[in-house]
């Protein structure tokens, strides 16, 4: 069985979509749509820059969403594939999510971008600038993570975020508190710990009024039926009720990505082949959580979409 699975933030880069959209006509649609929904030339963005605004976290988000989105329409368009036939389970991380329930049919591309948009204003307006930070544990498991966060808070937040992989986790919160746990990393067994470019402490409790946003503008637009069901970030399982897609994407903004739970509950519920649409970064994790027994494809260029519906 395959899983598609799609990238979250970080993965963004000036240049992203550009090759594609100059190949085909189905990913300029795509570019198109988006820019209509948000009312901005957020292609444009992609395409030339300047950094700094690809890398706000409300450009970030849909811009990450809309190259992965692209990939696969011009697979199912150009490449005869149906995502449904193809795929038995979808996934993306954090914002990756929304990607995936969009894939699925869940969302429109246009509600899509605009909840991403929502979301990415919102996350960064929970928390003013400075206030809270992320850092990223490197060698360090989730007993090892949790422990350091425990340790590090002091009253204040500092939970894990992202458990990405046996060796890789996130932690989340107050700026103070991130900071003492990356000077302490040596002292619980963790190689290192690094600040991450963020501009505001995601999935912690301090996201909780963008929860409320979120909450606000899922119940205007509400998930649809799923073609495929999703594995959730905040349960590691799979999930294809809509009223409950729509709780877990609330609980996830201040809730925990459980990516390295997920690969390996989708390994255990057959997955073998993990195919990566728009990116790069998930595919080491799953190999590294879910072990050398499944197999996983980025699929980026117009040359990985052809060779990608080839084998399918």
């Amino acid at each position: 069985m395959r899983a598609f699975v799609f990238p979250g933030q970080g993965s963004q880069k000036v240049g992203m979509g550009v090759e594609l959209a100059e190949a085909s006509a189905v990913a300029r649609a795509v570019f198109e749509e988006v820019d209509d929904a948000l009312g901005q030339k957020l292609f444009q963005i992609m395409k030339e820059g300047p950094e700094d605004a690809l890398t706000l976290t409300e450009n970030a988000q849909p811009a990450i969403m809309a190259n992965a989105i692209a990939v696969l329409r011009v697979l199912e368009q150009e490449g005869g594939i149906a995502l449904a036939d193809k795929a038995g389970y979808v996934a993306g991380h954090s914002l990756g999510e929304y990607t995936a329930l969009c894939a699925a049919g869940a969302f429109s591309l246009a509600d899509t971008a605009r909840l991403l948009k929502l979301r990415g204003q919102s996350m960064q307006a929970a928390v003013p600038v400075g206030v809270g930070a992320m850092a990223a544990l490197l060698g360090a498991d989730i007993e090892k993570a949790s422990a350091l966060a425990a340790a590090a808070a002091e009253g204040q937040v500092c939970t894990v975020a992202n458990d990405n992989d046996p060796t890789q986790v996130v932690i989340s919160g107050h700026r103070e508190a991130i900071e003492r746990a990356v000077a302490l990393v040596k002292e619980h067994g963790i190689k290192r710990g690094v600040l991450l470019p963020v501009s505001a402490p995601f999935h912690c409790p301090l996201m909780q009024p963008a929860a409320d946003a979120m909450a606000e503008a899922l119940g205007k637009t509400p998930p649809g039926t799923l073609r495929v069901p999703v594995f959730a970030n905040v349960t590691a399982s799979a999930v294809s009720d809509p009223a409950e897609v729509r709780r877990l994407l609330v609980e996830q903004v201040t809730g925990r990505v459980r990516w390295r739970e997920s690969a390996i509950a989708m390994a255990a519920a057959g997955v073998t082949q993990f195919v990566e649409l728009g990116g790069k970064v998930l595919g080491p994790m799953i190999t590294r959580s879910a072990g050398s027994e499944v197999s996983v494809t980025s699929v980026v260029t117009m040359a990985d979409i052809e060779e990608l519906a080839k084998s399918l």
